[in-house]
């Protein structure tokens, strides 16, 4: 009996695995993370890197031609971030609904503005997708191809102005470019629901008289009206984040390798990620806590490394108290002397983590970044 159990067993494992071999081949290989790097995680129907970067550079694009900003945040089918960035000028509000309006996509299997839709009929609905942590908002879009959910995409940041431009036309009209016309139609907009009892509280008005400064160059750090809206002169620019990506991506794939990065300004929040094919949640994560670490303690988290390995006595008190990640990778992004974020790397990288960050930052900044020194060996000439 036992035996005809796993018998039994196996035959369901073998029909699943079909069921897989059948399921990836539905999907075509240009949108999903496919060959050895689908076998590494076992999942042949994931959005891939390729395909989140042309969804958020077409939307970018879009944003560009309607003067406006956007953050964007691109999801795996199992809520990993695989694409990020944040154009210059958005703050921590734009950045964290982007992100929100993609989950809520994931766990609803739908456009977030369904939510909205809800509440705008029915106020009391609203506590209760609260309570899930499903976020009201359009701009969230499932990402599907054919019958198929590889990911979901959220948009924040930029006021709506239907027919003509939202956060979610922003998606939708991305997604219809890289995924093409089998991208249904939007839902419909309702109007917004009018506050029964409106107050009369003065509401002030808070804007910086000048723009913010900065002594470095324009084409490193956030500036114009960027800046002012965030009124800091010192934030890294996208432009230069995703410099950095691209040359730590190619400099890891040409070592065999891949990586998943993530860049942070000098207040903590996303600029720009990214995850090559074949990362799994332990890479992802551990990228962002090294950003963060490093932006936290002013220093590369390879110094923190070393000192543990030369006194491990001092593991708990730095984790626990200081709840600091000390695997080497990254780094803080100062330029001429001025800290304007961080970077993180996880994943290997074919090369060691630190060094594609540093492949990154040399050839982004130059000879303004600082970047590690490393004693030289015992006995070395």
């Amino acid at each position: 009996m036992k035996l005809r159990i796993v018998h039994l067993g196996l035959a369901a494992a073998g029909a699943i695995a079909l069921g897989g071999v059948a399921l990836a081949q539905n999907v075509p290989e240009q949108f999903v993370v496919s060959g050895k790097a689908a076998e590494k995680i076992q999942d042949f129907t994931t959005i891939n890197l390729a395909t989140a970067e042309r969804i958020a550079d077409v939307c970018e694009k879009a944003a560009v031609a309607q003067g406006v900003q956007i953050s964007i945040m691109v999801l795996d089918n199992a809520g990993n971030h695989v694409y990020m960035d944040r154009m210059d000028g958005q703050g921590y509000l734009n950045i964290i609904t982007a992100d929100m309006k993609a989950r809520t996509a994931l766990m609803l299997r739908s456009p977030s503005k369904n939510l909205m839709n809800a509440a705008i009929q029915d106020p009391t609905r609203e506590l209760q997708y609260i309570q899930l942590n499903e976020f009201a908002n359009s701009g969230g879009l499932p990402i599907v191809v054919n019958k198929q959910l590889i990911g979901t995409v959220g948009v924040g940041g930029s006021a709506p102005r239907p027919p003509v431009w939202s956060d979610e036309i922003c998606a939708h009209k991305a997604l219809m470019e890289v995924i093409g016309a089998s991208v249904p139609p939007l839902v419909e907009d309702l109007p917004p629901r009018q506050n029964p009892n409106p107050g009369n509280a003065p509401v002030p008005r808070f804007a910086a008289a000048t723009p913010p400064k900065s002594s470095l160059p324009s084409e490193f750090v956030v500036g114009g009206k960027g800046a002012g809206n965030v009124f800091d002169g010192n934030q890294i620019s996208l432009a230069s984040a995703k410099k950095v990506a691209r040359v730590c991506r190619d400099w890891a794939a040409a070592k065999g390798g891949t990586m998943s990065l993530y860049i942070i300004d000098n207040a903590g929040e996303f600029v720009h990620m990214e995850r090559m094919d074949g990362q799994v949640y332990n890479n992802i994560r551990t990228a962002m806590l090294k950003a963060q670490t490093s932006l936290k303690s002013r220093q590369p988290t390879s110094v923190n490394a070393a000192q543990l390995k030369n006194n491990p006595a001092g593991i708990a008190r730095t984790t626990s108290y200081f709840n600091l990640f000390t695997n080497s990778g990254g780094i803080p992004i100062v330029v001429d002397g001025q800290m304007i974020g961080a970077i993180g790397v996880g994943g290997g990288a074919g090369g060691g983590d630190e060094n594609c960050a540093i492949e990154g930052l040399k050839a982004a900044f130059g000879e303004h970044v600082t970047l590690p020194v490393y004693p030289a060996a015992a006995g070395a000439r």
